[in-house]
């Protein structure tokens, strides 16, 4: 069975090829950062308008690198949600309209089931059951995967997404955007111990998230003591440690409480060297008896790739979606 996979749930296109047999064909990704990085953040309305203007050549080529025509396509799938309301009708009409023309299968797509089977695009994919990490942009997630499909929330931020924590002190920092990668390298020339932030939640019981009283540490140090470029560079550092000990600690918590064998981490934030290199510590590198399985960093971001496998498994399973789609904004992982 090959899938077409359409990703447009925020700032990039994606598309991609998933072939049941040969794995994956072609995957193609149109960024928008330089539309949106004046703005400091994603605008909406011009995430869309690049999806319309991007989308229909990006499949056109994606197709052409596979070696497969639309005749040959058997299904197509795109993300339905979460994620910016225009910008999912876009990849959602798109999707829909090919599928209707060719009389194939479509299925609208749960956008963080996609990044959780993402590791399974690579050759160590894990097994199920596993426990999950999701920090992606918009959403700080731990889950318990039983199997495709069957998903249980242990715990959630009840703020800001870590992701857009690092955006929100980047811009602080004066560091631009997209704000993980850049508070990331400038952490590199930081010197630990002259600041040290709040690790947060981390002192009380469970496995829910917090980021505000971090991002407020970092904005009062910058009060305090400026922004000179070494300044800058120790209070990225501080706050990627705060935060890296924050997720890595719950989720040492989360797979005592499972008993699994196996952590995926995927999403933007999953590509942190820092984050990678403390979970490594404290799982298979350090006795925790659980193995840490991530998607390459290609991957880790909003990709075609992950929606083409998540709805090749769905469309194998005879899932099928009514003419009528609609895109939800706000969809719980949990109630697929």
């Amino acid at each position: 069975m090959r899938v077409l996979g359409i990703e447009t749930s925020c700032d990039d296109t994606g598309v991609a090829v998933f072939d049941g047999g040969r794995g994956l064909r072609a995957h193609m990704l149109a960024s928008q950062l330089h539309t949106h990085r004046p703005f400091g953040g994603v605008v909406p309305e011009l995430a869309a308008r690049d999806h319309v203007r991007v989308l229909p050549g990006l499949i056109e080529e994606t197709l052409d690198r596979a070696g497969v025509t639309v005749g040959e396509l058997d299904g197509v799938g795109y993300t339905a949600g979460p994620g910016l309301a225009g910008a999912l009708l876009v990849g959602a009409a798109a999707g829909r309209a090919l599928a209707m023309a060719r009389g194939i299968a479509a299925v609208g797509v749960h956008h963080m089931e996609g990044h959780l089977l993402s590791p399974m695009l690579e050759e160590e994919a894990p097994d199920f059951p596993f426990a999950a990490l999701l920090v992606s942009g918009g959403h700080t997630l731990l889950v318990d995967v039983a199997a495709a499909g069957v998903y249980r929330i242990l715990g959630r931020t009840l703020d800001d997404a870590v992701g857009e924590a690092f955006d929100k002190t980047a811009r602080l920092l004066g560091l631009g955007y997209p704000g993980g990668p850049a508070v990331a390298r400038a952490a590199e020339g930081g010197a630990r111990g002259r600041f040290v932030f709040p690790r947060p939640m981390v002192n009380r019981p469970g496995l829910d998230f917090s980021y505000s009283g971090l991002k407020t540490a970092a904005r009062l140090a910058v009060e305090k003591n400026g922004t000179d470029a070494q300044t800058v560079a120790d209070i990225a550092l501080a706050f990627q440690d705060a935060a890296v000990e924050s997720l890595a600690e719950k989720c040492r918590r989360a797979m005592e409480q499972t008993g699994r064998a196996r952590l995926v981490v995927a999403g933007g934030v999953g590509a942190n060297r820092a984050l990678r290199r403390r979970l490594r510590e404290m799982g298979d590198g350090g006795g925790g008896r659980w193995t840490v399985f991530y998607p390459r960093p290609e991957f880790c971001t909003d990709n075609g790739a992950m929606i083409a496998l998540a709805a090749w498994r769905r469309l194998r399973e005879g899932q099928n979606d009514p003419l009528d789609f609609d895109v939800r904004p706000r969809w719980p992982l949990d109630s697929l």
